[in-house]
């Protein structure tokens, strides 16, 4: 089974958007078969086969997200991530202010969903390989 270690080891590879197709092939490599992300304090709940997870603790001060997702901005704010324009903390704080609470990858289905305070889905996309 993988381990939060490995997994950071992989996600320092990370510098912006442009690196995630990489950052899902060194999951799945690890054993990872999907992950939620909670924007508010960054931390993260990764699963496994036979309902393994494991946790990572919040990565930075607590940020305030929006009550309503305004779907239009969170699109043009994830269009510039994904051209590695912002890193992720500025990505982090793009979310919260368009009303994004979390995102879920499921590396089986190659999909990440974003996901507002109610648990709405706002946007489903396919994750490039």
């Amino acid at each position: 089974m993988f381990t939060i270690e490995q997994i950071k080891e992989a996600h320092s590879k990370v510098k912006s958007g442009e690196d995630f197709p990489n950052y899902i092939q060194d999951l799945i490599i690890l054993g990872v078969k999907g992950y939620d992300t909670y924007v508010h304090d960054g931390s993260t709940v990764y699963y496994g086969l036979n309902n393994y997870t494991a946790a990572a603790e919040e990565k930075y001060a607590e940020i305030k997200v929006a009550d309503f997702p305004n779907k239009e901005l969170f699109i043009e704010n994830l269009v510039k991530h994904q051209h590695g324009e912002t890193d992720y903390m500025t990505f982090c704080n793009h979310c919260a202010q368009a009303g994004i609470a979390k995102w879920r990858v499921d590396i089986v289905e190659m999909t990440c969903t974003y996901f507002d305070k109610s648990e709405n889905e706002i946007l489903i996309e396919k994750i490039p390989v």
